[in-house]
């Protein structure tokens, strides 16, 4: 008796491996599966100038990066003695004019260095409503509570989703010709938007990342993986969201991961994957009594455990 439908899933022919570097861009779930992949200690980069919900932020930030248009002071502002810049998420702040451009810029430097050298990038795309600053005629990537009468909310076409999906990958294309991208829609819910808006929008969003698919057939270098389906269809019970109901909790975000790992992770070094689960789980055990001879045993064999790694994957920091 089958009591669960399940999202039909292919494994990938371009894995993602230790060798791998991985740059992850766009909305809050980059931080679930970006996590994943820093606690198995991959070579990643997330979201270098905060969560980007929607893929004009994303085409931004890509654009920049790529032709390394620096910002201007004409680009950030100050409010209550912090200063922000509208295509950047509030953690992108600074104390002054001068530290927020050198943030900036230098997200910017991090950012087109790793689209250069990539292998994989992963686009999580969170919603298609945007937010236009009636002053800058321009649309932002985060208010910073500033007043909303500033602001017009618009909701962009699948088209318009398509065509910048189409810029980013043509920009990333000029520098890095043969990267893997791999996009997914965010499962988490903007409800904020209202019921049928969020849907609407997500449906924006999944059509316009199957239209661009379907417009490079033969490349096989886009990739969809369906995490926003396997929330929705697989995980379709409450007691997987956290208590505002809206965000995945840890048991869903593992769910998820484990299906992805299944995809995109080369099987190959599944075994590594578990020697760094057993140091970590090792650098997170609080001992009763640190100082006994039992627990400065344990420390000694961990120690041995991270450097016989760290031979095998230098990079790897604990």
């Amino acid at each position: 008796m089958k009591l669960q439908t399940h999202v039909p899933l292919k494994r990938t022919d371009n894995p993602i491996a230790y060798s791998s570097k991985i740059f992850l861009v766009g909305s809050c779930f980059v931080k679930n599966i970006g996590g994943k992949l820093d606690y198995f200690k991959f070579q990643t980069l997330q979201n270098p100038f905060g969560i980007l919900f929607h893929p004009l932020a994303v085409e931004k930030l890509i654009h920049r990066a790529v032709y390394s248009h620096n910002y201007q002071k004409s680009e950030v502002f100050e409010r209550d003695g912090t200063w922000y810049c509208f295509d950047a998420h509030s953690d992108i702040r600074g104390q002054s004019e001068k530290q927020l451009l050198e943030k900036l810029d230098e997200g910017l430097r991090l950012t087109r260095e790793w689209l250069q050298t990539a292998t994989h990038i992963i686009i999580t795309l969170g919603t298609a409503w945007v937010y236009e600053h009636s002053a800058g005629n321009s649309v932002v990537a985060n208010c910073h509570k500033v007043p909303q009468k500033q602001f017009s909310k618009k909701l962009l076409s699948a088209d318009g989703v398509q065509v910048s999906l189409e810029n980013s990958i043509k920009n990333v294309e000029e520098i890095n010709p043969h990267v893997q991208f791999i996009f997914t829609v965010s499962p988490v819910r903007h409800l904020k938007d209202g019921f049928a808006e969020n849907q609407q929008s997500k449906a924006h969003l999944i059509a316009a990342i199957h239209s661009v698919l379907s417009s490079r057939v033969q490349s096989r270098n886009l990739l969809y993986f369906p995490a926003y389906e396997i929330m929705m269809d697989e995980l379709r019970d409450y007691r997987f969201y956290e208590k505002d109901m809206v965000h995945p909790n840890g048991l869903a975000v593992d769910y998820i991961w484990e299906k992805f790992k299944s995809t995109w992770i080369d099987s190959e070094i599944y075994e590594l994957m578990d020697e760094v689960d057993t140091i970590q789980k090792g650098l997170q055990h609080r001992p009763f009594n640190p100082e006994s001879e039992q627990h400065q045993k344990f420390k000694e064999v961990l120690r041995t455990k991270i450097a016989y790694l760290q031979e095998k994957l230098p990079f790897v920091k604990f």
